[in-house]
């Protein structure tokens, strides 16, 4: 379980303090008249209940119980009314023995001082019930007032997961079970603070108390010298713990200070506020009340006079207070064995980055040379992945497109070196089922509120558990979550099983909480941070190199995770660098006056925008109908602390960002950053700390080294980063060519186009045959060799032991054997990346190898050679990649771009025998050519173009016009493109009556 830990510096005055939950000081509540008067009605309430209804019951009915025992005369007896009315008394003498046995253990529980009652089973509201009338009899005592909610909430029910905050902390378990002995030690620590406020009321005079003889006040002095103030640094000064900032801010919450502005948690500290403080607070800048405090000036007197009139605040906080906790754990479902994808109980599980934060049970306890830092963010190496796929398909469509120039290929850039190994890093350390489940889950949620025309809740952040639940962190509660989503621990908790998850379908709704993004780990549990949630700055010290970490994993996540559909990410002083992640969401900027013009007039804005469409946040605009198209989220990181003055402005700006969706992630040296809602600290080991949250992560970095050889795949896939890149560039050649003379026969061939097989090697007996038949289709789509790592993540996602995974690498060097001259067809190179021999040959290598011949190799010179080799490499194609592979296996092939690939590829050799046709009037080879590719490439509108062309030139109408009514009907309601619609104008022009008729 996640350890919630206060470093020293953030209190050293209680070092045995509870590391799971952070004690809330216990205020002493005034009694005044109105005390006493509920004190009395309790008093008769609980006497007619617990005295008036027995006596009643016994005077005026009597024992509704007969005398002797039952006998079976009594089923055949006539049911009178005095039957029911005994069995009506029977249930009343029932529930006032259960409300009376709830009265016992409240009173005990409140003489007792411990505040926390056991529970009557069965009780619900009648314990509810009992508690709020002892709570009013006691209210003149302090220790049941502090500890007991106020008579507002009588009538509300009870449930198990609505206990007091020291009841929780003692029943409900963090999310990991050995932190049972601290939350038991913060129940402890709460009841000793309440019974200490109970022993100083006793103390204290009741006139006094009541003309608040014991608050001090405080007023916000100039930053003459020292930084702006902050809750913190009063409290520490004042009150001696930096913790007790809560306190001072429950009794100041939105009373109007005497500028007119109102302390909330999204504001600054200003100077001239006053400050009311708890009793015992100390320090020469306190002052009493003005008639007990000369020194004070008249304006500062009538001031602190006016402030006293607004009324004890120290009530109802009402969840204001902007906090990140633990969810509670849910035990682990039992997976069920496989015979093919064995579990071993070391085996993480899926989801949650435990498979990906350290290797496996025997693997020898290193990374295989793999950079860690991407090994342990599944999720954004998921989102790095998905968006590097994304941009190798659009370099290969850009590059088929400019064929016309002589500009032909698909073959990206083979990485090496470090962006190999960030390349291999991100196949094995990504968690593409993590993210999809995340995203379903959230669009599902917004849907279903939708559907109940809710609004979305705001979440400050997302947990998620070693066994892949999903805990959302509301910022206050939000009633009952819409089914499958389950009440959390508290009120403030929805939670999601993971079963539940993955029973959610596609949902055509926009993303609720794009502006999640992953902070690090507690043990086996992910946080992701809501930054468009955040209600103010959050700030993040430490040093200079470190911070750059936190900066570059946030910046890349938000730009390529899977949650999402668009935003703005503004990079300001840093980050120039990964603008190739995503052009169209990053953008950077120079300084903090670039910053402030921009995101000055974008607050006013948004502002407006909300104004006008009658919202009250960016959350209820993204569940209207305008919600794919307004309230994207724009997120600001700021990796340089900014001057005072800046800091101010800033701070300025983020005091609305919440509902507006905008949120600001700013470095700094220390922390004292005004208007940080929340402060963060990155350590030299790499641990993010966050005292005021009561969080200490593993944090997701991403260092220089990885930063720049991430960027690196990006750029190379990029066909516009290629100074050489253009028309009439020569494409790039297949990283493995085929010797396709008679002398070049291999020894072992598979069929990989189409159904898959295998000849020249022996069928394996056995269940594992599958396995090896996936590993070797593997290491077949890659000549270029693949990492271990890689390949047993391919094989076994949910993870595997070393030994598994040895041993099966063990079984295909045996299977695939050696060639004649003693040479293993499976080896390892230089870098410990597995290869095959050139003996063991693909269809699709001699496919590669055939076009490549064909269009750059000898083909170029003898027109006769060309067509010969074109029309054996489409031979070869027998339909899609590995047609026949079994459900459930080959996932890998999600992360690969050979899906994209092969249709080009067959559309190229395709459009190229078919121009070798045309070129000698044969019309009818060409069409077949192009009939053929099509099979393969249905969707490639450069076929149908040459298909058009080529049955024009056998001058028949009739077979034009079937070609066209064909295209129109395969269009459906998206009708043809607009290139289409213009060839069919050229050649045929009433094509469009054709088809009116038709229809």
């Amino acid at each position: 379980m996640p350890r919630r830990r206060t470093t020293s510096s953030s209190s050293s005055t209680a070092p045995s303090a509870p590391r799971n939950r952070t004690p809330q000081p216990v205020r002493v509540r005034r009694r005044s008249f109105g005390d006493f008067v509920k004190a009395f009605l309790a008093f008769l309430v609980l006497l007619v209940l617990v005295v008036g209804v027995p006596l009643a019951l016994a005077t005026q009915i009597g024992w509704p119980l007969p005398d002797g025992a039952p006998s079976l005369d009594w089923l055949q007896r006539e049911i009178t009314v005095q039957t029911f009315l005994h069995i009506l008394t029977v249930i009343v003498w029932f529930a006032w023995a259960q409300f009376t046995a709830c009265v016992l253990v409240e009173v005990k529980a409140a003489l007792s001082g411990v505040g926390v009652p056991g529970r009557v089973p069965g009780s619900g509201p009648s314990q509810l019930l009992a508690r709020q009338l002892v709570a009013a009899l006691l209210l003149v005592g302090a220790t049941a007032a502090s500890l007991t909610p106020g008579l507002s909430q009588l009538g509300q029910s009870l449930e198990g997961n609505q206990k007091p905050s020291v009841a929780a902390a003692q029943q409900t378990p963090g999310i990991f079970a050995q932190q049972q002995e601290q939350a038991a030690a913060t129940a402890n620590a709460l009841a000793e603070q309440a019974g200490q406020a109970g022993q100083d009321a006793a103390r204290a005079d009741g006139g006094s108390s009541a003309a608040h003889g014991d608050t001090k006040y405080y007023r916000i002095q100039p930053p003459e010298g020292r930084h702006h103030d902050s809750l913190w640094e009063v409290a520490e000064r004042h009150l001696g713990d930096g913790r007790r900032y809560k306190e001072i801010f429950e009794l100041n919450k939105d009373r109007v200070q005497p500028d007119g502005s109102r302390l909330s948690e999204a504001s600054l500290i200003r100077p001239g506020w006053i400050m009311e403080m708890p009793g015992d607070a100390r320090g020469g800048e306190l002052v009493e009340m003005p008639d007990e405090a000369p020194n004070v000036s008249e304006q500062v007197q009538q001031q602190i006079s006016d402030y006293a009139q607004t009324g004890d605040h120290a009530q109802g906080s009402g969840g204001g207070d902007a906090q990140v906790s633990l969810p509670e754990q849910r035990p682990a479902p039992a997976t069920p064995a496989n015979p093919i994808n064995p579990v071993t109980p070391a085996t993480p599980v899926p989801g949650t980055g435990g498979e990906h934060a350290a290797p496996g049970a025997g693997q020898e306890g290193h990374s295989f040379g793999l950079p860690e830092a991407l090994l342990a963010s599944p999720l954004l190496a998921a989102g790095l992945l998905g968006a590097l796929g994304r941009r190798r398909r659009q370099a290969m469509w850009q590059s088929a497109l400019g064929a016309v120039g002589g500009r032909r290929g698909m073959e990206p850039p083979t990485p090496t070196g470090d962006a190999q190994d960030a390349q291999d890093a991100l196949l094995v350390g990504a968690d593409p089922e993590g993210v999809r489940l995340l995203d379903r889950s959230l669009r599902g949620l917004a849907a279903s509120l939708a559907a109940e025309s809710r609004p979305l809740p705001v979440v400050y952040a997302a947990w998620m558990s070693g066994n892949g639940d999903l805990h959302l962190q509301l910022a206050q509660p939000a009633g009952k979550p819409p089914t499958p989503w389950q009440q959390g621990q508290d009120q403030t908790f929805w939670m999601l099983a993971r079963s539940d998850a993955e029973g959610y379908e596609e949902a055509e709704t926009a993303a609720p909480y794009p502006g999640l993004v992953s902070l690090g780990t507690m043990d086996d549990s992910r946080l992701l941070l809501n930054l468009e949630a955040v209600p103010g700055i959050v700030s993040l010290g430490g040093a200079e190199a470190d911070r750059a970490a936190v900066f570059a994993s946030v910046a890349a996540e938000l730009a390529t995770n899977g949650w999402s559909d668009r935003m703005t990410i503004t990079l300001v002083g840093f980050g120039d660098d990964l603008t190739p992640l995503a052009p169209n969401r990053i953008r950077h900027l120079d300084g903090f006056e670039d910053l402030f013009e921009t995101m000055s007039a974008e607050t006013r804005q948004r502002r407006g925008a909300l104004g006008a469409a009658g919202h009250d946040s960016v959350l209820t605009g993204r569940t209207g109908p305008a919600q794919h198209t307004r309230w994207a989220p724009h997120l600001v990181l700021l990796a340089a602390q900014p001057s005072d003055d800046d800091a101010l402005r800033l701070a300025e700006l983020a005091a609305d960002a919440g509902r507006l969706g905008i949120g600001y992630l700013v470095g700094t040296q220390g922390t004292d950053l005004p208007g940080a809602a929340w402060e963060m600290e990155i350590t030299r080991e790499g641990r993010l700390l966050a005292p005021l949250l009561g969080l200490e992560l593993d944090a997701q970095m991403l260092p220089t080294a990885q930063r720049r050889a991430v960027v690196e795949l990006f750029t190379d896939a990029d066909p516009g980063s290629d100074p050489e890149g253009g028309p009439g560039r020569p494409a790039n050649a297949p990283p493995f060519l085929v010797d396709i003379s008679e002398q070049g026969r291999p020894a072992v061939y598979a069929r990989l186009v189409g159904s898959y097989e295998i000849i020249g090697l022996d069928t394996p007996d056995g269940e594992r045959s599958a396995l090896l038949h996936e590993a070797l289709a593997l290491l077949l789509l890659h000549r270029e060799g693949v990492h271990p790592r890689v390949l047993s993540s391919a094989l076994w996602p949910r993870g595997v032991t070393a030994d598994v995974r040895d041993a099966l690498l063990e079984r295909l060097r045996t299977w695939l054997g050696s060639d004649p001259d003693g040479t293993p067809r499976l080896a390892t190179d230089a870098t410990g990346r597995l290869t095959l021999a050139k003996s063991v040959v693909s269809d699709l290598d001699v496919l590669r190898s055939l076009y490549y011949e064909a269009t750059q190799g000898r083909g170029v010179d003898s027109r006769q050679v060309r067509g010969r080799l074109l029309t054996d490499a489409l031979v070869l194609v027998r339909g899609p990649l590995l047609a026949d592979r079994p459900e459930g296996r080959y996932r890998w092939l999600t992360h690969e771009i050979v899906d994209a690939q092969l249709p080009l590829l067959v559309a190229d050799t395709g459009l190229a025998l078919s121009e070798f046709h045309l070129e000698r009037d044969r019309a009818e080879k060409a069409i077949e050519a192009l009939n053929a590719a099509l099979r393969t490439a249905p969707a490639d509108e450069r076929l149908w173009h040459e298909l058009l062309r080529a049955t024009h030139t056998t001058g028949d109408p009739d077979r034009l016009r079937a070609l066209a009514a064909d295209l129109v009907d395969r269009s459906g309601a998206r009708g043809l493109p607009p290139r289409t619609e213009a060839l069919l104008d050229e050649l045929l022009p009433t094509w469009r009556e054709g088809v009116s008729a038709a229809g």
